[in-house]
Order: structure tokens, then sequence, then C-alpha cells
């Protein structure tokens, strides 16, 4: 006769899974010297080194301009005006910040591949590396596939460029079929695309960095051209005013134009196939990202100086400047560098994306599958295939743009939990003999003062965003300043080895506020995507990942090939 359960077996059993559940979501990964992380073999299992600082800085390029620089510029000047330039150098301003953290952690990680769910996993916890992942990723797949039907869609207006096309080619093979149930779509051509650099990416990450390098540089070189070009049709008089709509509307397209430098991070995840991750990561970090301010200040001042700022706006404001002025053939080549900075935006995000989650598998937070690496090409083949499949489903029969209202979520939830990495890593624990039984201990104080800073940079980015007085922002600031105030003096931080961001700990509380302020002026269905996805994402690690996870994984474990022109150098 089978016993039955008491109530009080069952109340035991829940508390014991809660408690494990508990133990599991506050592991953190122990942080390896480089050194020690280097001399560990397991064969077949590494990644090469072949990316060089240029290469770098070009793949850090290579992500944050697209088809954005032709368009975005001209169709934000229409309402900031001329003033659009100090739009695009505050937004590079935080962003620099930004870069400065994630240079100070890419080279205190220089060995393995993770990037901000790497930092977050040593610096807090599992649970919130694993909730920093989801939000990354949602914004990945939906980006790489919004990405991929842009680049369709301009590859086809480029070939009705040739009179034999024109008008002949049906919309569902690149601009995408008319809408079914308000959301399907078809599109043929954004998964041809998909596929072949998917193909490219599993060859090796020499073939897709000499792709991404010759894409990157034509790129460069058009976007040259056009502001050289553009500076000879510059009428002065039309940068008069220079903030016609005051300062809120250049404060406005600031918080706009803040995601056209998104990508810089992508570099911090090639960490494992740099040659110098130490000394190059951060150059190629925060080098491509100054390139990157410098493009698109010029190509502002030169739009904004072609053409009154009332006249700009629509698809491709900079193209109709050029047109205007009888330029046409500098039209084609903006079409052209558009379509380089579109599939340099989309490779980098697959390649990135596989790298993520090469790092989960090997932490046994997703499948093992996730953490094989083919022995000869020494690419992540499943994890790149995996992330090839989802963006080809999503652009092959969705209309994707119609989720482009909740993306940046990640981005900025990646960037905010980054900077709170760097103080976290850097606070050094008193004696145990200076802390009082029952007081809070100084890392959690210090943890405390920086959610206080993103709860205050919410705030005043809700209020700013709803026309609140102006006072009540004030106050938001004024108790960011305290909160940071006191994680300057009542705290005690060490020196990292390699790069070594200035200013710890009031840079990156000045970072969280910038990017939970600009995360109060995403759509409302963005904040309804953060929470929703947050749930599903502990429901997932609470069913999977708590039982698989192991922060002593195979990640610490790897062989780092050099390539064969390596060796015989060295």
């Amino acid at each position: 006769m089978r016993a039955e359960k008491r109530p009080d077996d069952t109340s035991s059993s829940s508390t014991s899974c809660f408690a494990h559940f508990w133990s599991s979501a506050r592991r953190s990964k122990p942080l390896a010297p480089p050194s020690d992380a280097a001399v560990r073999t397991v064969s077949g299992e590494g990644l090469v080194r072949r990316l060089g600082l240029f290469d770098l800085i070009l793949l850090g390029i290579g992500a944050s301009i697209g088809a954005g620089i032709f368009v975005v510029t001209g169709t934000v000047a229409h309402d900031a005006g001329p003033g659009v330039t100090i739009s695009f150098l505050i937004a590079g301003l935080s962003c620099v910040l930004n870069a400065l953290c994630y240079a100070e952690l890419a080279s205190r990680f220089p060995a393995v591949v993770g990037g901000a769910y790497l930092y977050t996993y040593t610096a807090f916890n599992e649970l919130t590396a694993f909730l920093v992942f989801a939000q990354l990723m949602l914004d990945y797949h939906i980006g790489a596939a919004s990405i991929a039907r842009s680049l369709a869609s301009y590859v086809i207006n480029a070939l009705e460029l040739i009179p034999f096309f024109k008008d002949s080619i049906p919309n569902w093979v690149g601009h995408g079929s008319e809408e079914y149930l308000g959301a399907f779509s078809f599109n043929l051509l954004a998964p041809i695309v998909l596929i072949v650099l998917t193909i490219v990416l599993c060859r090796g990450v020499g073939e897709s960095s000499m792709l991404n390098s010759i894409m990157t540089v034509t790129k460069v070189v058009i976007v040259i051209i056009v502001i050289i070009v553009g500076t000879f049709e510059v009428d002065v008089s039309n940068w008069t005013p220079y903030a016609p709509n005051g300062f809120k509307a250049i404060l406005t397209g600031a918080t706009v134009v803040f995601f056209a430098y998104v990508g810089f991070d992508a570099v911090a995840n090639s960490a494992e196939e740099s040659k110098r991750p130490q000394r190059d990561l951060p150059l190629g970090i925060v080098g491509s990202l100054l390139v990157c301010i410098v493009l698109y200040i010029a190509v502002c001042l030169v739009i904004t100086g072609m053409v009154p700022y009332k006249l700009l706006g629509g698809d491709a404001p900079l193209a109709e400047a050029f047109n205007d002025k009888g330029l046409k053939y500098v039209s084609v080549l903006i079409s052209i560098g558009a379509i380089a900075g579109l599939t340099t935006t989309l490779m980098v995000g697959l390649y990135v994306q596989s790298r993520l989650y090469l790092g989960l598998g090997r932490d046994g937070l997703l499948p093992l599958i996730f953490a094989k690496v083919h022995p000869t090409r020494h690419t992540p083949v499943h994890s790149q295939v995996w992330v090839g499949i989802v963006a080809i489903i999503l652009a092959g029969l969705f209309n994707v743009e119609l989720l482009s209202h909740i993306l940046s979520v990640g981005s900025l939830t990646g960037y905010s939990v980054v900077a709170a990495c760097v103080v976290s890593l850097r606070l050094k624990d008193k004696p145990v003999n200076q802390v009082s039984a029952g007081r809070v201990s100084n890392r959690d104080e210090g943890i405390i003062c920086l959610i206080l800073v993103a709860f205050c940079g919410f705030a005043a980015g809700a209020l700013y965003r709803f026309g609140a007085s102006f006072a009540f922002m004030i106050v938001a600031a004024v108790i960011a300043i305290i909160a940071a105030a006191a994680l300057h003096f009542r705290q005690v931080y060490t020196n990292p080895p390699g790069f070594s961001c200035p200013g710890v700990p009031v840079v990156p509380a000045v970072c969280i506020f910038l990017n939970i302020f600009l995360f109060a002026q995403l759509h409302y269905e963005a904040w309804v995507r953060f929470i929703v996805l947050c749930i599903i994402t502990v429901g997932c690690y609470a069913l999977y990942g708590q039982y698989h996870s192991n922060p002593l994984g195979a990640s610490s474990l790897v062989t780092y090939h050099r390539a064969p022109s390596d060796e015989a150098n060295a």
C-alpha cells in the first residue's frame, strides 16, 4: 500500500527546490588570469587568433555604420536643424563613456568569448548574466532579420537602376509581399543573403574578416567621397539658425541618434580571436567609435549645409540632396555604400550572436551542442547555423520591421550592466574587523548605490518624456549625484591590470544614468517586452539552466590556436 505524501513533505520539497534555485542563481564565475586560461588545452575546442588591431577597428565600424549614416542624419536634422551635429556629439560622447567601460573589461577578460554576458557572470551572478544574454539576443535576432530585409530591398533598388529590371521585379523577391494576418510577409532574397553570410562565417574568421574589411573600407571610402563632394556644395547660410527649435530638440535628437553608434561592443566578443587581446581590444573598441563619431558629424555638417533643414526628411534625405544639386552619380555611390554598410552590420551581428551562444554552451546554460567548435575551421559551426536559421525564418516569413520599436532594450541593458560590472569588479572588501555585525557589506552598499542611480535615470527619463516639470528631473539627478558621491567617497577600489577606465566610479555611474534615461524614452511596448522576456528567461533558467550550468566549465579550458602564419612568425 502506497504511503500518502504528507503536507509537510510537499512544503519541504518546494522549499528545497527554491533553495537550490536561489543557490544556483547566485553563483558567479571566478575571474581567472589570462595566463592561466592560455596554457590550458582542450584539443580542437578553441578559436583561432587571426584578428589584428586594424581588423578589430574595421569590425567595430562595420557593426556601427550601416545605411543609417545616409538616412538618420537627415531625418533628425529635419527637427533639430543644423544643431544635429551637437546631437551626434552628445550621443557620441555618451557612447565613448560606455566604450571606456567595455575597454577595461575587455582588457581584463582577454581570453574567452562572452562580452557583456561573461562580465556579468563574473561580477554579479549566473541568473543576471542569463537575463542580460536573453535581452541582447532578442535584439540581435530581430535586428538581423530586419537588416536582412532592408539589405534585400536596397539590392533590388540598385538593380532597378538598370532599365531592363525597372518595375519588372515582383515585391516578394526583395521588398516583401503584402502582409497576411498583420505579420506574415514573404521575402525571397533576404534568406538567400543570410545563407551566403552564414556559409562565409562558418568557413572561418579569416574569410569573414576579409569580407568585412573589404565591405567596410568600401563603405568608409564612399562616405568620405560623399563628404568631400558635398563640401563644395555647402552654403553656410543654411547653418543659421543653428538650433531653430531650441536645445530640447537637440537633446531629443541625441536620444534618437545614440542608437546609430551601437555596435562597438561587438569588438569585445572577438576576445578569443584577437592576436593581442589585452592591448588591441581596448584600442579597437574606442578607436572604431571615434572614427564613427567623426564620420557622422562630418555627414551632418555636409547635409545641413547643402539643404535648408526644413527641406530634409523622407526615406533618403542625403541622396535627395545630391539629386537636387544635379549630382546623381553620388546617389548611386550612396546606394552602393548602403548595401556595403548593411552587409557588414548584418555579418558582424551574426558573428556576435554565435560567439555569445558559444559562451553559454560552454557554461552549460544552453545545450552542449552550442559549445562545439569545428576542429579545422575553428568556428562555432553549430551556433552559427542556429543563428542563421533563426534569422532566415524571421526574415523570410515575417514583417519584423513591425517589432523595430521594441529593439535597443538589449543594448541599453547590456551597456548599463557592463558599467556596473566595472564598479563591482573594482570594489575592494574592507577587512572583517572593520565591518560591524548586522551592517550591510561595502559591496552590497555599492550595488545599492548603482541601483539607485539606475532608478533615478529612469525617473528622470520618464519625467522628461511625459513633459513633467524640470524641477522634478533636477531632484532625480541630485539623488543620483548623491549616490555616485557615496560610491566615490565610501568605497575603496583596486587598480585593474591592463587598460583602466578613468574616473571610476563616476564615469560608470554617469553611463548607467544616461543609458537608463534613454531606456525611458523607448516605446512603452519595449518596457513590456523587457518584463515579459525577463519572466520567460527566469522560467527557462529554472527548468534547465540551474541544473546544467557549470561556472568552471569549458569556457576557461580552451585551446587558443594561432593561425599558421602567426606560428611561423613566433
